[in-house]
């Protein structure tokens, strides 16, 4: 139901002369299965919702479905069943699959997977958000497809499904008839994207500031992932010179000098290293370095090419490439993003 409040007047008012696109989904169904957190559902649905409420798509029949018998949504000691069955997939014009709440344990349930290519194959979009992922894997929707879904089960989804590109850096992936995004807000970056072909972009970015939300961020999931050192064997020489290099990271570690601390050859060095950190040492050294200057960015007020010496490399301009290819934002927008506000304005 539209808002009548001097908001949606707002809203309205800006948008007044500005045509709909014709493919804006008249039904919206959001499939959950038992345990889906209240939480997941704002992320799935909040971004149509917000724009019916405004008016920007009048006449949404938003609908949310069960894929399994007795399926539930739970959060702040509430359980809420689930209204409607399957069968209302099928004249879904958006399907979206939010997380599943327990992703590797089991194949998700046959009959949720047949409506879910039903709906697919009778022309419908479906987006699957987080480990929703999982489930269009599972009906074959993502077979030979990119998709992404959240960073810590990406590899899991690459395991289970080989025949699915995963792309892990991103935040959402627009494969035209199939869409997955990565975990939690990354969901309402699709939300919106798919809002914007729908309304164009003035449309998005009113929906956007209507939910006080950017209406694109930066970047993609590499800049949220956490990037634990691995467990270190003390006997182990390389292992020794991991943990040595990481309390180097501001000084030159050329790798045949580590390979030299661990009194190895720089072939077997190499090989030892891949066997411990699943890279090599030039490239791991360079991630660490990144990981370094994350840290100093998100705890202090240093000047970027500060941030820079500290970390190890010999430019701030060399830190912002590599810091883009890593995290896929520049050291400033990282800084905007994660440092504490006292930090960020210098009163640390």
């Amino acid at each position: 139901m539209a808002s009548t409040g001097p908001l949606s007047e707002a809203f309205l008012a800006d948008d007044r002369g500005e045509a709909q696109a014709p493919d804006v989904p008249r039904r919206l169904v959001v499939v959950v299965f038992d345990g889906a957190l209240m939480g997941s559902m704002s992320f799935a649905c909040g971004v149509f919702d917000i724009a019916a409420y405004y008016g920007a798509l009048p006449g949404l029949d938003l609908r949310i479905v069960a894929g399994e018998p007795g399926a539930a949504i739970v959060g702040g000691g509430l359980s809420c069943a689930v209204p409607h069955d399957l069968a209302a997939i099928r004249a879904a014009d958006l399907v979206v699959v939010p997380n599943l709440p327990q992703p590797t344990a089991e194949r998700p349930p046959e009959p949720a997977l047949e409506a879910l290519r039903a709906a697919h194959a009778g022309g419908a979009r479906v987006a699957g958000l987080c480990s929703g992922a999982f489930v269009l894997a599972a009906a074959g929707l993502l077979d030979g497809r990119a998709a992404t879904t959240h960073w810590s089960v990406a590899a899991r989804l690459a395991e289970l499904h080989p025949a699915v590109r995963v792309d892990a850096s991103v935040l959402y992936i627009d494969d035209g008839d199939v869409l997955t995004a990565g975990g939690g807000a990354a969901g309402m970056d699709l939300g919106l994207h798919l809002i914007r072909s729908m309304l164009g972009s003035a449309g998005a970015n009113r929906v956007a500031r209507a939910m006080v939300v950017p209406p694109h961020r930066a970047g993609g999931q590499a800049q949220y992932v956490e990037a634990p050192v691995p467990e270190l064997d003390a006997a182990d020489p390389v292992a020794e010179t991991i943990a040595w290099a990481l309390d180097r990271l501001d000084t030159a570690l050329p790798v045949s000098a580590l390979a030299r601390r661990a009194h190895m050859s720089r072939r077997n060095y190499d090989r030892r290293f891949r066997e411990i950190t699943g890279c090599a040492p030039a490239q791991w050294l360079a991630h660490q370095r990144v990981i370094r200057a994350q840290q100093l960015l998100e705890t202090s007020d240093m000047p970027v090419d500060e941030v820079a010496r500290h970390s190890g490399f010999p430019s701030a301009a060399a830190l912002r490439v590599r810091f883009r290819q890593v995290a896929g934002v520049t050291p400033t927008a990282y800084r905007e993003t994660f440092a504490h506000p006292a930090e960020r304005h210098g009163l640390s």
